[in-house]
């Protein structure tokens, strides 16, 4: 039995494609039914973001399973699985099981640290449940990510490793619009972002940055709240989630003049704003435009801080304490929560997939036993049912006996690392036949970009 993860993020995909595979909550039962259905696949869980479809299955052969898995993807966008193999990763075994938590932790969010997937993925779970498409495997692997999740977020300041920059940023700007020239100047600021409520805002960008910048400005009152993206139906969607109102790329000139704060987070290899176009939008006013520069590299042309009234704060100014601060020992800290917990659960697979070659050898003890006695009834029937009886018991004692001691080490083995190999041995010492199916099948060429 393999594990496999087949799936597309906002890393991996552009919104277009995630927009197509997407599975919305009243068409799970359908797609877990699709999933099922295949030759291959025996369990899956299907997570579905704004920001990530994945399919976590059990797979009885790794290729066959992997190319029935972008079947049904396929068939979701209307496309061929190799059409679609570009966009999608896939992870297997280990890699399946670090992915699963770094994802419930928050580590592969575009917002890093974010809870909310937290809850997507016990949604995930539950709706696997309920259309029992979760097998053994699965419900390890799911109760196991939402406990690491939970503990990255209860023992460690994950929350706060994508917040650091924005929250500082916007700390930046409240003093800058409340006039502290010392915080400007680098002394610490006072200021926090809810000194920014009622103030208007615009919001470039709607990736993780972007996204993040949003949010806090949102909570902290800012408003009203303008955000802007090439990609119209990414922002439409984030403007929906935080009352904000989005507006055309070709108007940022009009829904510059009209803000106080900028926050500019795009992914774009050119300036997004020049020294002309922020000179345009400040012309005439009498109130000071602070722009905050999120992107690497630089979404404002340097010399636009030149312009009078306006300040910019570019991610240099902001991020140097975040490399050597809490928030990267935070998400140090998880990474060893995770790598710590992938091993215990690799243990435990590893101490399950022995199981069934130890059936199979105390099953193959029984027939033993069971054609010894049958033989022995034949040589000697003169034997009593009741001596047949006490016969069978002690024989069967004395197998069992014999099994116990080297069953339950072989166990303890298999859970090591490299234990497979105990398994291995023991089926060919006991020439033992457990079933398993062969791997078949044409896939897409998929990286496992682990």
């Amino acid at each position: 039995m393999n594990l496999i993860v087949v799936g597309a993020s906002y890393r991996t995909a552009p919104v277009s494609i995630l927009e197509q595979i997407a599975v919305a909550p009243t068409d799970l039962a359908t797609v877990h039914d699709r999933l099922l259905a295949q030759a291959y696949v025996s369990e899956a869980v299907v997570l579905s973001t704004c920001n990530r479809v994945e399919v976590y299955a059990a797979v009885n052969g790794f290729h066959g399973g992997l190319g029935e898995i972008c079947t049904v993807l396929g068939a979701r966008a209307g496309r061929s699985s190799a059409d679609l193999a570009d966009h999608l990763y896939v992870h297997y075994d280990a890699a399946a099981v670090r992915h699963a938590f770094r994802v419930a932790s928050g580590l592969d969010s575009m917002v890093v640290g974010e809870a909310q997937i937290l809850g997507q993925l016990r949604e995930a779970y539950q709706a696997a449940i309920d259309h029992e498409s979760a097998g053994r495997l699965l419900h390890e692997l799911m109760q196991q990510a939402l406990r690491v999740g939970k503990r990255a977020h209860t023992e460690t300041g994950i929350d706060r490793a994508g917040q650091s920059v924005v929250t500082a940023a916007l700390g930046v700007a409240a003093s800058a619009l409340a006039g502290d020239h010392d915080c400007l100047l680098g002394v610490d600021c006072e200021h926090p972002p809810a000194d920014l409520a009622g103030r208007p805002a615009l919001v470039i960008g709607a990736g993780a940055m972007g996204s993040l910048s949003l949010a806090t400005l949102s909570r902290a009152g800012a408003g009203p709240l303008t955000v802007t993206n090439r990609g119209a139906g990414r922002a439409e969607r984030l403007a929906s989630a935080y009352g904000a109102t989005a507006v055309p790329y070709a108007d940022l000139p009009t829904a510059l003049a009209g803000v106080d704060v900028v926050a500019t987070a795009t992914a774009s290899s050119e300036h997004v704003l020049t020294r002309e176009a922020v000179s345009r939008a400040v012309e005439g006013r009498d109130r000071p435009l602070v722009i905050l520069d999120l992107a690497v590299p630089r979404d404002v042309e340097p010399a636009a801080a030149e312009v009078p009234g306006v300040v910019v704060i570019d991610i240099d100014r902001l991020a140097a304490s975040l490399r050597t601060g809490p928030a990267a020992a935070d998400e140090a800290a998880v990474e060893t929560i995770v790598a710590a917990e992938v091993e215990a659960f690799l243990g435990w697979l590893r101490g399950a997939d022995v199981a069934p070659t130890v059936a199979a050898l105390r099953t193959r003890a029984d027939d033993v036993v069971t054609a010894e006695l049958r033989r022995l009834a034949q040589r000697r029937p003169d034997l009593t049912d009741e001596q047949r009886a006490d016969v069978a018991h002690t024989v069967h004692r004395v197998v069992q006996r014999l099994l116990h001691s080297p069953t339950v080490r072989v166990r303890q083995l298999a859970a090591e690392p490299g234990g497979d190999q105990y398994t291995a041995l023991l089926r060919e010492l006991f020439d033992l036949e457990v079933p398993h199916s062969a791997q078949a099948g044409e896939v897409p060429d998929l990286e496992d970009k682990s």
